[in-house]
């Protein structure tokens, strides 16, 4: 019996003759190019499905001049960053809006200076066809090498130095307002905060949002004690804070796990929470709910975070104009507050 031969994969030339478009249109459709009528678009991708139509990434990518990556650096160097909550969720949100797209994620890490080198040469080659950004401290050497490259960049928070076109943020200082007003409205008086770096514009604006809260009621802001958004550091500055303030009665903590570190502090302090303390944490992860006593939080939606970061660049990659995004926060009652 002959061998059956494979079988001949259509041309683009095929598909828009199946389709009923120029070839030109055939190929707008594919490379999904900005002002496509919808009928020409369902016309060709009608005629992709039925004769099973692949496109060669190469020529593509000579064509469109992309690569069909875009990458998401972090100015940290230590892999296990993505083994956090926070980036993890981040990162659930970015594959979610990737899956909607034919674009595959490059994680960069880009704290050292050879990491910075290595994400310097990737964007001067056009290695990506964009990028995002987080976790940036104060003058970040990697808005710097972003801005420089040209190359299409969203934000995933705002940095200090200056004010990003595009970004996509949480509502930081309404979120940190609406858990001290929620606070103050308990009768609590003697109202402490554990902020974040103050290198970071979150840190310094839920800080904010916690010193606005208090003056807008008329307290004087009681006491602050920086953190880092760990449980280790949110330990400390509670250690700290009961030193320096024995009498406070309620604590706003930058995030839960500061918040988490605090609780334990205070539990071995012996004092009742929220009887004597009461604690309020920000983000909203999973750990508020495990904590003892379950923790009262802001909540922000950390994988639409991720997710619109993504579809906003997805739009600048095709030549659309996208506005910056605040994602709104929410106070979830439970149990420490």
């Amino acid at each position: 019996m002959a061998a059956q031969r494979p079988r001949r994969q259509p041309t683009l030339d095929e598909v828009a003759e199946r389709a009923g478009v120029s070839r030109s249109a055939a190929s707008r459709v594919i490379n999904k190019a900005p002002h496509v009528s919808r009928a020409t678009r369902e016309a060709v991708e009608r005629a992709i499905k039925e004769m099973g139509y692949l496109p060669n990434r190469t020529a593509r990518a000579l064509a469109t001049r992309q690569t069909g990556i875009v990458a998401l650096a972090v100015s940290h160097d230590d892999p296990e960053l993505f083994a956090d909550p926070f980036f993890a969720q981040v990162i659930v949100g970015v594959s979610a809006a990737l899956e909607e797209t034919d674009l595959h994620l490059l994680l960069c890490l880009a704290s050292s200076g050879r990491g910075r080198s290595r994400l310097t040469n990737l964007l001067h080659t056009r290695g990506v066809d964009g990028i995002m950004l987080m976790a940036l401290h104060g003058d970040d050497p990697l808005t710097h090498i972003v801005r420089r490259a040209g190359l299409p960049a969203v934000y995933g928070g705002r940095p200090l130095n200056f004010e990003p076109q595009w970004y996509v943020d949480s509502d930081n200082l309404g979120g940190a307002r609406l858990a001290t007003e929620y606070l103050i409205g308990l009768g609590r008086t003697r109202i402490v905060t554990i902020t974040g770096p103050m290198s970071t514009d979150v840190g310094r604006a839920r800080h904010r949002g916690y010193r606005e809260a208090m003056i807008m009621a008329g307290l004087t802001p009681y006491a602050t004690a920086e953190g880092d958004f760990t449980e280790t550091g949110g330990a400390a500055a509670m250690k700290s804070l009961l030193d320096s303030h024995p009498d406070l009665d309620a604590i706003f903590a930058a995030s839960d796990d500061t918040a988490a570190g605090a609780l334990r502090v205070l539990i071995d302090a012996g004092r009742s929470v929220p009887a004597d303390v009461a604690v309020v944490g920000f983000d909203d992860l999973g750990m508020a709910e495990r904590t003892d006593p379950p923790l009262t939080t802001v909540h922000q939606s950390v994988q639409a975070l991720g997710r619109e970061m993504t579809r906003m660049l997805v739009d600048l990659i095709a030549g659309h104009e996208p506005s910056s995004i605040i994602l709104p926060t929410k106070l979830v009652l439970r149990d420490s507050a």
